[in-house]
């Protein structure tokens, strides 16, 4: 078996013994992603820096205090900031910036021995659900190349269908782990809001930006979501006060009688035929596993559109002002005045989308304005949180499908913004009262493109999300098909 064929937990064994040495790891890894260039998922790579990182990885394991993920190579979704790669969230605004620090997610990581491979692409500032508004390019669907891969963390999920890392990481914004790992038939988690550090992280709406693990296995997520998650009071005051947890040691639990929610809402007018029949083919499996299906309901799920293009462009329009021309990033070349500056320099380096949700979010909070739709959202907001806890009063998880459809044609969406936000009904529902949430690979609809099993479980739940995840995939084997335009 190749190297890119074995998962983290895999890996960190055969790393461990030193079956395998970080450095022919790493640069495996590294040729791979420069032979896979035309897929459009890294935006940074840097072998000197790699190596030197393998290399430190090797003599931990040579003095015996390897961390537990010593050597394993992974790469970073290019909105945390690092070090020794430049940071650009995918847009001109950032191009060629270099952070004085790591994000506090990829030092933890860092700490517990991974090795960066490079920086992933991903839509810019992580608006957008399809990849398609990278400023650099597009980033292409391994399974099918004329299709998007999903979005926000689009170079993310790609990058681990197509072997180019074994992991990555991603955020999660209103569903930018989970629909990309859905379109790309991989696994992915977004742990409650709060269990790991957005230091480092570049801001798009704050009270929603989460940081979550993408890898081929739920058992891979769980190894790398304990490395992430951990309090970072001094830096992050969202960050909460609880302690590391590892989310291994109940993954082989039985999930007899777990009591499984499935709400009406996920089902209903608008949801693919194909995509439908995955998602009740899975559900029937974890019957047969053990489990109970329960009928619940999530009233206000269409609200949540809405709700969220409310709030998340009115966080964008505040933390997106810091982008002026004045400290750091893109400066307009010539102009007049010091207003003049701040309009071109702005205007040239955010993309439309990124303007758009700027615009959006100026025009709510505006005076006038924020009565009627900010303070609004955020009340409705709160019922939307207040309708999960009324249905986990009769389940422990809940499932559906992560999306209505399978992926679709690049370009096939760029002139309708809305029909985009539209695609992010089911995850958004979940981002905004806070909840963890993950795709899980369970089956393929249209042109044999995969389609994910989205769980949801109740605050701190992610344990009992990766136990779940975990059983469906000793049953399953949708999370090792490999893509067909993917070779060796």
């Amino acid at each position: 078996m190749s190297l890119h064929d074995l998962t983290v937990a895999q890996l960190a064994i055969m790393l461990a013994k030193k079956e395998v040495s970080a450095v022919e790891t790493a640069t495996h890894f590294l040729a791979r992603a420069t032979s896979h260039e035309s897929l459009g998922a890294y935006l940074a790579a840097d072998e000197e820096a790699t190596l030197a990182q393998a290399r430190a990885a090797d003599e931990s394991i040579a003095r015996g205090t390897a961390g537990v993920l010593a050597g394993v190579p992974m790469a970073h979704k290019d909105i945390f900031v690092t070090r020794d790669f430049p940071s650009t969230a995918g847009s001109k605004m950032l191009e060629g910036y270099r952070s004085p620090f790591d994000a506090t997610v990829v030092a933890k990581l860092t700490t517990a021995g991974v090795v960066t491979l490079g920086k992933l692409n991903c839509d810019e500032f992580a608006m957008g659900s399809s990849n398609e508004n990278s400023a650099f390019k597009p980033v292409r669907n391994p399974w099918d190349i004329s299709r998007i891969p999903g979005g926000s963390s689009g170079g993310s999920a790609v990058a681990v269908a197509a072997r180019l890392a074994p992991a990555a990481t991603g955020t999660d914004t209103g569903g930018s782990i989970r629909q990309p790992a859905s379109f790309c038939g991989v696994t992915g988690i977004k742990p409650t809001y709060g269990r790991a550090s957005r230091y480092g992280m570049i801001a798009f709406a704050s009270s929603l930006d989460q940081a979550g693990p993408m890898a081929r296995t739920a058992r891979d997520c769980a190894l790398l979501l304990g490395a992430m998650c951990g309090p970072d009071p001094d830096r992050d005051s969202t960050s909460l006060d609880l302690p590391a947890e590892d989310f291994t040691l109940s993954l082989q639990a039985s999930i007899e009688g777990l009591r499984i929610g499935v709400p009406a809402e996920f089902f209903g007018q608008g949801l693919g035929a194909d995509v439908r029949q995955a998602i009740d083919n899975a559900l029937q499996e974890y019957q047969r596993l053990g489990a109970k299906l329960v009928p619940i309901s999530l009233p206000r799920t269409e609200l949540s559109i809405p709700v969220y293009y409310i709030i998340a462009p009115a966080e964008a329009s505040s933390n997106l002002s810091r982008f002026d021309g004045v400290k750091f990033g893109h400066r307009a070349g010539q102009y007049g005045d010091l207003m003049d500056m701040y309009k071109k320099t702005r205007a040239e380096g955010f993309g439309d989308e990124v303007k758009r949700r700027i615009m959006i979010g100026t025009y709510v909070l505006s005076h006038g304005y924020y009565d009627a739709y900010y303070l609004q959202a955020q009340k409705i907001r709160r019922m939307i949180a207040d309708d999960f806890q009324q249905a986990f009063g009769q389940c422990d998880v809940i499932a559906g499908p992560v999306a209505p459809t399978v992926a679709w044609k690049i370009g096939e969406k760029s002139d309708d913004p809305v029909a985009n936000y539209l695609a992010d009904i089911f995850t958004l529902p979940a981002s905004l009262a806070g909840l963890p949430g993950m795709s899980v690979p369970a089956g393929f609809g249209e042109g044999g493109m995969p389609v994910g099993l989205q769980l949801i479980g109740n605050y701190f739940g992610e344990a009992r999300l990766l136990n779940a995840a975990h059983r469906f995939q000793q049953a399953t084997d949708f999370h090792l098909r490999r893509p067909p335009e993917i070779r060796a």
